[in-house]
C-alpha cells in the first residue's frame, strides 16, 4: 500500500493506493478541513484509523518550499517533517514534495475528458510545459522537458512581486501596499486574493455593495466563494461588483500565466490547477483571461500558438504524489 497526500491551506486530501501492474489503484480517499488539524501527522491518523496499516512509502504534496524533506506551510501554522511522520506513521519512506510538483507529477494521469481547454495553440510534443495554480495560495511549477519526460521543478514565483499594467492595477497595488506594505502576485490571484479586489473596488472605486453579498460575508462564509458565485450568478442573485472584482481577477491571472510562459518556454502547454479555476471557467473562456495571456507586445504570435488547459480533476496532485511514492516505493514499478 502507497499513502498519497494533497495538504492545502483549506483542505487536506489524502489517498491510499494498492500497487497493481504497472499503475496504481485508489483504494479509498477522504478530505479534511486543515485548519481543524494541528499538524499533518494528525490528519493522517484520522484517516488510517486504529487499525494496522502495511505501507512501502508514502508521499504528500505540500504549499511552500520544500528543504531536506521538511516545509513550514505559508497559509497554514503547520511545520511538517517527513523524518517525524515515516517514524509516527511506521512508514520505511516519506517524501514531501511542493504541491505544484505533486500536481505537474499527475498532469500525465489525465484523460482528456479531465481538462478545459482555453486556447488549443500548436503544442510542441516535446516542448516544456509550466503549471499555475490558484486557490489558497498561488503555486507556480516549470515542467521543462529532460529526456523522454517532462521533470517538474518547483517555484515559489507567487510570491514574486505584483506587476500591476493597468490603471486599475496600478491603483490596486496602491491600495494593497498601504495595508500590506510589500505585494505579492498572490496578494491578488488567489482565493484570499479576489477578495482583496473586492475591498479595492468596494473602498476605493466607491462600487456600491450587493446586500445579499454584505450580509453573506458578514455571516463569516468564505468572501472568496461568496463573490465568485455571486459574481457567475444571475438575476437577483447576481452582484456587479462582485462581477467586476472577477473580472479583475481573472485578467490578472491570465497576465501572470502568461509572464510564467514566457518564463518557462512553454511550448509544450500552460496548465492552470487549484481549486479556482474550475470554479470560474465561464469567466475563465469568456475573453478577458486570453487578452490579458497574449498581450506581451511582440510575443503576441509566440504566446497565440500555445495551449492553456484548465485541470478539472480535483484529486492531480494526490494522484502525482501517489505516482512519486511508488517510484520510492521497491521493487519499483
Amino acid at each position: 500500500m502507497i499513502l498519497a497526500g494533497d495538504v492545502g491551506g483549506t483542505k487536506t486530501n489524502l489517498g491510499l493506493f494498492e500497487r497493481e501492474g504497472d499503475g496504481l489503484r485508489l483504494v479509498r480517499s477522504d478530505k479534511f478541513h486543515s485548519p481543524d488539524f494541528p499538524g499533518l501527522s494528525a490528519v493522517i491518523h484520522a484517516f488510517l484509523g486504529a487499525g494496522p496499516v502495511s505501507l512501502e512509502a508514502a508521499c504528500f504534496g505540500i504549499p511552500g518550499p520544500v528543504i531536506e524533506n521538511r516545509a513550514s506551510t505559508p497559509n497554514l501554522a503547520w511545520v511538517v517533517d517527513g523524518a517525524l511522520i515515516a517514524s509516527d506513521v511506521q512508514v520505511r519512506t516519506v517524501a514531501l514534495i511542493n504541491d505544484l510538483v505533486a500536481t505537474a507529477e499527475g498532469i500525465p494521469l489525465l484523460g482528456t475528458e479531465e481538462l478545459a481547454t482555453l486556447q488549443e495553440g500548436s503544442p510542441d510534443p516535446v516542448g516544456n510545459r509550466v503549471l499555475i495554480a490558484a486557490g489558497t495560495g498561488l503555486g507556480m511549477a516549470m515542467l521543462p522537458r529532460v529526456g523522454d519526460r517532462w521533470v517538474p521543478v518547483a517555484s515559489e514565483g507567487g510570491h514574486a512581486d505584483y506587476p500591476p499594467r493597468t490603471e486599475d492595477e496600478i491603483d490596486l497595488l496602491r491600495h494593497l501596499r498601504e495595508r500590506f506594505g510589500r505585494v505579492s502576485a498572490e496578494r491578488v490571484v488567489s482565493g484570499p486574493g479576489l477578495f482583496h479586489v473586492y475591498d479595492f473596488l468596494r473602498d476605493v472605486r466607491r462600487l456600491p455593495e450587493s446586500s445579499r453579498v454584505r450580509e453573506a460575508l458578514g455571516r463569516g462564509e468564505d468572501p472568496s466563494k461568496v463573490i465568485g458565485e455571486a459574481a457567475l450568478a444571475t438575476g437577483e442573485d447576481g452582484c456587479e461588483l462582485c462581477s467586476r472584482a472577477l473580472d479583475l481577477f481573472v485578467a490578472a491571472y491570465g497576465a501572470l500565466a502568461g509572464n510564467l510562459a514566457l518564463l518557462g518556454t512553454a511550448t509544450g502547454g500552460v496548465y492552470l490547477g487549484g481549486g479556482i479555476a474550475p470554479k470560474i471557467l465561464p469567466r475563465l473562456t469568456g475573453g478577458l483571461f486570453l487578452q490579458a495571456f497574449v498581450a506581451k507586445g511582440r510575443f503576441v504570435p509566440y504566446l497565440e500558438k500555445l495551449p492553456v488547459r484548465v485541470i478539472l480533476n480535483d484529486r492531480a496532485a494526490l494522484l502525482g504524489a501517489a505516482r512519486h511514492a511508488s517510484l520510492l516505493a521497491s521493487p519499483p514499478l
